[in-house]
């Protein structure tokens, strides 16, 4: 584990931890896995014989990188805002927390946003993420801009995503690994406490879970 807090305006710290013993599976830099080969000539089969086309393709990677995904954690995010026990034992023990809505997962640390303490996740060798509860990662998650500058300056990052942070609040940058993955447990927004834990579910963003942004209160509660 490591822990360095520096700049990142204000006088703000952050926390990189992170013990990177990735697996061989994970390719780094311009090597190309041989699932990716197969899905790219796959693709290009499809494509050549009609059954599918390009946009449609992109169309479905889209939906699912944003949406369908995405709404695993969600249901996740929305049971700990309305049930503090289930919140307690996502934080402690999230295996099991995540059996319980049939959620199998072993290697997630669960990190809670706070008004003191907002939460951010990177993989700074590779692209480690946590498929099973956000779905596809998204391209910049992905780029080697975001994942040096995450660790170096957090918040100037965020703010590039429109979150802009008080300079008393604390940012914590946690570094995702083969053995060891991320989810930010996102802040309850105001004007929420009449929603059922379904609608509380539409509201968390992939983003809000990977800590680049806030969850938006509902428009009815602006």
């Amino acid at each position: 584990m490591h822990d360095h807090r520096g700049g990142g305006g204000h006088g703000a710290e952050h926390r990189h931890e992170a013990e990177h013993h990735h697996e061989t599976e994970h390719h780094h830099g311009g090597e190309v896995s041989q699932t990716q080969l197969l899905t790219a000539a796959l693709e290009s089969l499809l494509v050549e014989k009609g059954l599918l086309s390009s946009d449609t393709i992109d169309q479905l990677v889209e939906r699912y990188e944003k949406d369908i995904g995405p709404m695993i954690g969600a249901r996740v995010v929305a049971r700990a805002w309305t049930d503090p026990a289930y919140k307690q034992r996502l934080l402690s023990d999230s295996a099991s927390a995540l059996a319980e809505l049939g959620i199998h997962m072993d290697n997630l640390v669960v990190v809670e946003n706070t008004p003191a303490v907002h939460n951010a996740v990177v993989c700074t060798l590779c692209s480690c993420y946590p498929w099973a509860v956000l779905g596809l990662p998204p391209t910049w998650y992905k780029e080697p801009a975001y994942r040096s500058r995450m660790v170096i300056e957090p918040r100037a990052v965020l703010r590039e995503f429109g979150l802009e942070l008080d300079g008393t609040v604390e940012v914590r940058v946690w570094d995702s690994s083969a053995e060891q993955r991320y989810l930010v447990l996102p802040e309850r927004p105001a004007g929420t406490e009449g929603m059922t834990e379904a609608e509380l579910a539409t509201l968390v963003s992939r983003d809000s879970m990977i800590g680049v942004a806030r969850v938006a209160a509902p428009a009815r509660a602006r």
